[in-house]
């Protein structure tokens, strides 16, 4: 019997993560969590996990992933921008990052996008992070065309989609939006159903009164009618 990936449950802790995280108009709601992992365990059986993060857990307009650092760091007495002085190295294992959606790219805030973070942690030589495992591509929403995914590759991280649970994370990620159903349908590649109208179920008032405006002619002549 195959063992199960782990990759959907990790997901899932990231969601319940997110959840906590307050409902804003112009935040999207992640949670994250770094782990440790045996090389050669698809499992994960052995992992260790190390630090997790919502969007905006501590003070300030923060993420997810800079939470899971910021939380590390902590414990290790550092400031969150020192964090991969201290990520632990340990030969046979690596650093995996779960989170929901897919690690910003660009930031309005001018704070440093959560992929270059990530990124920063391979600086001067370091292993850092391996690979980032994440359940949906960021939304347009705030800065247009997600930029995360390209600055990992261009750091060397690995990063990979666990599909499945897109509609969950996204619906958890807009809570707080002025339209979240739209956003979510839009995300997800969805048109809107739009409403149509049932022309046998008008009033005989109303069937009367549109059988007395005058018709196209050639509207007609489609239908088979000759004009008089």
């Amino acid at each position: 019997m195959t063992n199960p990936s782990p990759h959907s449950a990790y997901i899932q802790k990231c969601i319940s993560l997110a959840e906590q995280s307050p409902p804003r108009p112009t935040n999207f709601r992640v949670g994250a969590l770094l782990l440790s992992r045996k090389d050669d365990d698809p499992t994960g059986s052995n992992d260790q996990i190390l630090s997790t993060g919502y969007t905006m857990e501590l003070a300030g307009n923060t993420h997810a992933e800079q939470c899971c650092f910021a939380n590390f760091a902590a414990v290790h007495n550092v400031p969150e921008d020192q964090v991969a002085s201290v990520l632990p190295g340990e030969p046979g294992r690596k650093l995996v990052m779960y989170v929901t959606m897919e690690p910003c790219g660009k930031r309005l805030s001018g704070n440093a996008p959560c992929a270059q973070r990530i990124a920063r942690t391979r600086e001067g030589g370091r292993p850092g992070i391996h690979k980032v495992y994440f359940g949906v591509k960021e939304p347009e929403t705030f800065v247009g065309e997600s930029e995360g995914c390209r600055m990992l590759s261009e750091a060397g991280i690995e990063w990979e989609h666990v599909g499945g649970s897109e509609r969950e994370i996204l619906t958890v990620a807009v809570a707080g939006h002025e339209d979240p159903e739209a956003e979510v349908r839009v995300a997800l590649g969805e048109k809107g159903k739009e409403k149509e109208t049932n022309v046998d179920n008008i009033s005989p008032e109303e069937r009367k009164r549109q059988e007395q405006i005058p018709r196209n002619p050639k509207k007609r002549m489609m239908e088979g009618e000759t004009p008089v």
